[in-house]
């Protein structure tokens, strides 16, 4: 006997509301609306630790289809805060599968909403750009939940990556690897480890306040700057490190947020941008061989252009080829150089995977 379908009920901060039915935990939650363009992959996205306080819409009409497998996970939590679609599919069929999507959410606490126009409000996202926003079954007044609305704090400002950092050190790969590599975590993705490993390093992951004193006794060849949430202005403490790390004079990558503080450590300002790149089909040019890869995106922040082009020790490596955006940029008196998006790419295409073979060979090469 099928369950009687929940009242639901999406509202906006500008005043826009959006009637759906229940999915997932009965509950109301808050956060930042977003969108992902991604066809599949959604288990990924939905535990991916940068998305911490976003509430996602996820742009595929029918998302569960394949239900959830204990394997296909970034970190070991749904990091969501809310979730919106047209068909969240409770059915599923994957012989591999573990669970459907509405257990795992609701073993997760998430509320969800589904029924909803996903074009009419991804477009309207895309005009009128990113906004707070409330989910809730458990009340339609509107008044009552705008109030609530009203309380939650902009993601401009807020800090959260040490929220979503790890609590304690661990450890991957060979001990024995001449490739020793300190991870900043800030909100790492395990398969972002995974690539590393993979390639022959050993890395030790860091939680994000760790000084460079404590790296050091690991005695590393190489840092590696991890992606996460919130606004990197607001991370003076990783800036401060970063610089550090930069005078060690040794190989340091950053992925995502680790792009936008490397950024900052050299003096680049960050800015909040209008709706973001979220989705694993983003053209990105590598201007250094002239070709381009589709790649996987998820960042609200971006590296200001204008403060790069004139800074004497910045080079821009990639653009994004959809609005010129800054993708890449790397130091030219060190070797040092970041990505704005996810060249893991769990999930998407593995277009980009060539970075972590080109920051393993700059450790090799450095000695």
């Amino acid at each position: 006997m099928s369950q009687v379908p929940v009242p639901a009920v999406l509202l906006l901060a500008d005043g826009n509301v959006f009637y759906g039915t229940s999915f997932g935990k009965i509950g109301t939650t808050t956060g930042e609306i977003c969108f992902n363009t991604g066809m599949t992959g959604y288990q990924e996205v939905f535990t991916d630790p940068s998305y911490t306080g976003q509430i996602i819409i996820m742009n595929n009409v029918h998302v569960g289809n394949y239900g959830v497998k204990k394997t296909d996970v970034e970190s070991e939590t749904v990091k969501i805060a809310g979730l919106i679609g047209r068909n969240l599919e409770d059915q599923y069929s994957r012989i591999q599968a573990d669970n459907s999507l509405e257990a795992y959410l609701k073993e997760h606490q998430i509320v969800s909403i589904e029924g909803i126009d996903t074009r009419a409000l991804v477009a309207h996202v895309r005009t009128k750009g990113a906004m707070n926003a409330i989910i809730s079954s458990e009340t339609t007044d509107i008044e009552l939940l705008k109030q609530q609305l009203a309380a939650v704090p902009s993601m401009e400002g807020l800090e959260l990556a040490s929220t979503v950092s790890t609590k304690e050190v661990y450890e991957m790969g060979d001990p024995s690897s001449d490739v020793r590599i300190a991870v900043l975590d800030f909100g790492v993705k395990k398969n972002i480890l995974q690539c590393m490993v993979d390639r022959g390093a050993f890395v030790r992951v860091y939680p994000a306040k760790t000084p460079l004193s404590q790296l050091k006794d690991f005695q590393p060849n190489g840092y590696f700057i991890s992606n996460g949430p919130g606004d990197p202005a607001t991370m003076d403490y990783a800036v401060s490190t970063i610089q550090e790390i930069l005078e060690e004079k040794k190989p340091l990558f950053g992925i995502c947020l680790g792009h936008q503080l490397l950024a900052l450590a050299n003096g680049v300002s960050t800015f909040k941008m209008h709706h973001g790149h979220r989705g694993l089909n983003h053209p990105v040019k590598n201007l250094i061989t002239g070709k381009s890869e589709i790649t996987t995106q998820n960042h609200g922040f971006g590296v200001d252009p204008k403060q790069v082009a004139v800074h004497s020790n910045l080079e821009v490596t990639h653009v994004n080829l959809n609005d010129e955006s800054i993708e890449g940029i790397r130091l030219k008196d060190r070797p040092a150089f970041s990505v704005q998006y996810h060249p893991e790419a769990t999930p998407g295409p593995h277009d980009s995977r060539y970075l972590f073979d080109d920051f393993i060979a700059m450790i090799r090469k450095a000695g």
